[in-house]
């Protein structure tokens, strides 16, 4: 019973990485050739795999295409939670945790940035990937929105609509993530992180006092 219970144990390992290999590198292929003109066949050559592999795992491009990106819709979720739990109580270093996560090499990479882009403008059209944004989006904004109004309200900042802060926030990473993604070569990172920095000093002062 323990010899079954391990070989199907290393059968699911087994295929869980192969999975992870081949959306890898959708990914890549994405990135390189866009969604409209990635195949599985350029996915199989791109993982040094059969196509036939590829249809094994996923049964077809749409799949294969949706798991890509749910993949990395729930990498981005994990790392945001993590980044949330372990920025301590205070609200205000929370908020600014998440957006300095936002721009660390792990989010903040061309690949992954040209592949969610290009799957945000087919949003529309596939609702199955309109599922996988809205509910990604959903739970940033409700949790942007929350920090946000804590903030304000443990500093008194009653003149201040937090709904337009965390809409600031939001514009202000889409705005970096698509200057990343467009003009790599004068992307300057630390510059991005000292106007996030320098938005939230000018708007709570109180908060955000200290040097950086």
């Amino acid at each position: 019973m323990a010899a079954n219970l391990d070989k199907l144990n290393r059968r699911a390992l087994s295929k869980e990485v192969r999975r992870r290999e081949l959306i890898d590198a959708t990914i890549k292929c994405i990135a390189r050739k866009g969604l409209g003109n990635t195949t599985l066949a350029d996915v199989a050559s791109e993982a040094g795999l059969s196509q036939g592999i590829v249809n094994l795992h996923f049964q077809s491009k749409d799949n294969l295409l949706a798991e890509t990106l749910r993949s990395i819709a729930d990498e981005y979720h994990e790392q945001f939670m993590e980044t949330l739990d372990d920025s301590g109580p205070d609200p205000a270093m929370q908020l600014l945790a998440l957006m300095e996560m936002d721009l660390k090499p792990s989010i903040c990479d061309r690949k992954k940035l040209a592949v969610w882009f290009a799957f945000l403008g087919e949003v529309k059209a596939v609702p199955t990937y309109r599922k996988i944004c809205s509910q990604r989006n959903q739970d940033y904004d409700r949790i942007m929105l929350e920090l946000a109004t804590a903030v304000i309200q443990n500093g008194g900042y009653e003149d201040i609509n937090p709904r337009s802060v965390a809409d600031v926030l939001s514009s202000l990473t889409d705005g970096m993530w698509l200057s990343c993604l467009m003009n790599p070569g004068s992307f300057d990172r630390q510059q991005a992180l000292d106007t996030i920095r320098h938005y939230l000093q000018a708007v709570f002062p109180d908060r955000y006092n200290q040097g950086w």
